[in-house]
């Protein structure tokens, strides 16, 4: 559970803003050396998209790191949003109440 006021950056920010403009290259460049549609990525990068695990092995070939940290990126953007959305009070708790697991 992140405990952040802040919410994290979209991982198409950081894909457009540190991975794509820092090289100086294009969307369309990208897209084309990762073999997918340019809406696609353009998607990813104005924040209209996740990065998928497929994506996600994509980039880390591209660029060169982890495709763990791509999938890190996306997984800390969703959960920080689910955080926000559920509300926890409305949850019935089963800790302690011993029920087994099935």
């Amino acid at each position: 559970m992140l405990k952040r006021g802040l919410a994290p950056t979209h991982p198409g920010e950081i894909l457009r803003e540190d991975y794509i403009k820092e090289r100086g290259l294009t969307v369309t460049q990208v897209a084309k050396g990762l073999g997918v549609a340019r809406e696609n990525l353009s998607a990813i990068v104005n924040g209209r998209a996740g990065i998928s695990p497929e994506m996600a092995v994509k980039l880390s070939e591209a660029f060169g790191n982890s495709t763990q940290f791509w999938v890190n990126l996306q997984k800390n953007y969703e959960v920080w949003h689910a955080e926000k959305k559920v509300n926890r009070a409305e949850i019935q708790h089963f800790a302690g109440s011993g029920l087994q697991p099935v």
